[in-house]
């Protein structure tokens, strides 16, 4: 059943975004290793108005637990969910260039999803794509995008199957990623 994050899934949505951005997840904290990551991701998943929020996650629940999640929002909304996260790197004396809109301001943006490694293989990735895309559809978003790993074929492949298209490159915290859109 997918339904809307709530603060309480904090934990487990938490384990599972770092398992889908890994050290990105260092630069929107400031921090270092996983584990500082995910204690500072923690307050910003409770908290409504920045990119990490709850208010733009939805997860995939079997049997009441959180197997997979998707994190999305448009992009004309990036500025202001970056801020947040812009200015904890700033108080902790850090250089925040490696926050980036990776979305256009016309694009609604799928920027994370995992699946629990348990439940993988089973389609509840692309179940959670369509969800992303219903939704953009239901705001009145017409144009999807994701990025995908240049490392990661396979991802891309999926993608490609789904209708999505190579709209250019993006690098992020030193990352090589595809741009893929779609139009639903």
């Amino acid at each position: 059943m997918i339904r809307p994050a709530t603060p309480t899934d904090a934990p487990v949505v938490l384990e599972l975004m770092y398992t889908a951005i890994g050290d990105i997840a260092h630069a929107f904290t400031g921090t270092n290793n996983k584990e500082q990551s995910l204690i500072a991701l923690r307050p910003l998943f409770e908290q409504t108005g920045n990119r990490i929020s709850y208010e733009n996650i939805f997860v995939e629940e079997r049997e009441d637990q959180v197997i997979g999640f998707v994190l999305a929002y448009h992009g004309s909304q990036i500025a202001s969910l970056d801020a947040p996260l812009i200015e904890r790197v700033r108080q902790r004396g850090q250089d925040p260039s490696a926050i980036i809109p990776e979305a256009r301001e016309d694009e609604y943006y799928l920027d994370s999803l995992a699946v629990d490694a348990a439940y993988q293989g089973q389609g509840i990735g692309t179940v959670l794509i369509h969800a992303f895309e219903q939704q953009a559809q239901q705001l009145g978003h017409h144009k999807v995008m994701l990025i995908v790993d240049k490392e990661n074929p396979k991802a891309r492949k999926l993608y490609e199957r789904l209708g999505y298209t190579e709209d250019g490159q993006i690098t992020v915290n030193g990352h090589e990623f595809y741009r893929m859109i779609k139009i639903v």
